[in-house]
């Protein structure tokens, strides 16, 4: 007899079959799958270890995993996970790749070795302190920086380097290699500063109190309501695949209603785009934004993929960002203009469902030759909405 188990892998959800086989080997065979007729790189897939039914002992003395190909026997690039942080891992994270309709085995291996952290993990956030306090995160193309409760305090106060924002901020790199702590070295320690390009990129995208890239607002009536800074914090893990952590927001008024927020993001290895899962209460909706700036974009829908994008102007460059959701969740998308600085926002109207909505932002800045132009951008962003409807699929053997 076979049972069924739901588990989240990377940017979906799937159907996990788990044979009686005998328990007491530690080393279990996954079964993936390609459904698309397509070639896939760079997306993870979550492996929930509490599903996979190696014996208890070895859940409770695996201090780390290997993730081998069992055709080739090539180690495979992995990440365990400890989402709730009981100090046993929940997840392991991978990218295969994926030839169009391919099958493809790979092994788990449970381990008592304890692996150390890369120095520099491709995928890596922390809060920044000695910035008043700024939380920042970066993956190998984008990354972003939102504001703490100091730096509300410094503005409310009127005190010089304070920031009032609920906002997401895109720092706009354009190497491969992690920038967050060079860049504010470079700031706070030296004569440079990382408003200017000198060949890594800049932070040359305005925030204010507008949404910047993804960040929440509830609508009422004919108006717009935002929370104020993050209160606290909880890095949950950095490595080669993901970086995530939780941000817990002040209760806040949209109207007469009281609406709470927690922000779930993740930033995965690959991606222009940051997964945000919002806890809350008070609203049956959440808009979803993106900063226009100078209105001088343009915003393109497409309504059966879960698309919102902004292509701009941006400085001697252009800039696109982006709102991904599940077509189903998207109730409907607004240029929300009133001419106030920075409250004019491309607004992505989502369904809260049993407390929690779901999206993906982010952003390509033609500087960093990624995308040459909206066109590219848009392509992108209907491939990825692709595979979150068609996600990879999973069987777990047992030996």
């Amino acid at each position: 007899m076979k049972r069924q188990l739901l588990v989240a892998i990377g940017v979906c959800e799937m159907i996990i079959h788990i044979g009686c086989a005998d328990t007491t080997k530690e080393i279990y065979q996954i079964e993936l799958t390609n459904p698309l007729n397509e070639s896939r790189t760079l997306e993870t897939v979550e492996i929930d270890l509490q599903a996979v039914p190696f014996k208890k002992e070895v859940l409770v003395s695996a201090k780390s995993y290997e993730l081998i190909d069992s055709s080739t026997k090539a180690k495979i690039t992995s990440q365990a996970v400890d989402n709730d942080g009981d100090g046993r891992f929940d997840q392991l994270l991978f990218q295969p790749t994926m030839q169009p309709n391919e099958v493809k085995t790979f092994e788990i291996i449970p381990s008592t070795e304890i692996v150390e952290e890369a120095n520099d993990p491709a995928c890596y956030s922390r809060f920044v302190p000695e910035r008043t306090d700024d939380y920042a995160w970066e993956n190998n193309r984008v990354a972003f920086r939102t504001y703490g409760p100091t730096a509300q305090k410094l503005k409310e106060d009127g005190v010089p380097g304070g920031t009032l924002s609920s906002g997401i901020d895109a720092w706009l790199k354009k190497v491969d290699y992690p920038i967050i702590n060079k860049w504010y070295k470079k700031e706070l320690k030296t004569d440079g500063t990382y408003h200017e390009d000198t060949g890594e990129g800049l932070d040359n995208f305005h925030v204010g109190v507008s949404r910047g890239v993804g960040g929440i607002a509830v609508k009422k009536d004919s108006t717009y309501h935002i929370s104020k800074n993050f209160v606290s914090y909880k890095r949950v893990t950095t490595g080669p695949i993901r970086t995530s952590f939780v941000l817990k927001y002040g209760d806040w008024n949209a109207g007469e209603d009281i609406v709470t927020e927690e922000k779930h993001i993740s930033l995965d290895y690959g991606s222009n785009l940051s997964q945000f899962i919002i806890k809350t209460e008070g609203t049956d909706q959440v808009s979803v934004g993106l900063t226009m700036h100078e209105n001088d974009g343009k915003t393109t829908i497409n309504q059966s993929k879960g698309v919102v994008n902004y292509w701009q102007p941006h400085g001697k460059s252009e800039l696109g960002t982006a709102i991904i959701s599940n077509p189903k969740d998207l109730i409907a998308v607004e240029e929300y203009q009133n001419g106030k600085p920075d409250e004019n926002n491309v607004y992505a109207q989502l369904e809260v469902k049993d407390g929690t909505v779901k999206y993906y932002a982010g952003f390509a800045w033609k500087e960093s030759g990624q995308f040459s132009n909206a066109k590219e951008w848009e392509s992108y962003l209907e491939e990825f909405s692709k595979k979150l409807q068609s996600p990879l699929q999973i069987r777990y053997l047992n030996n």
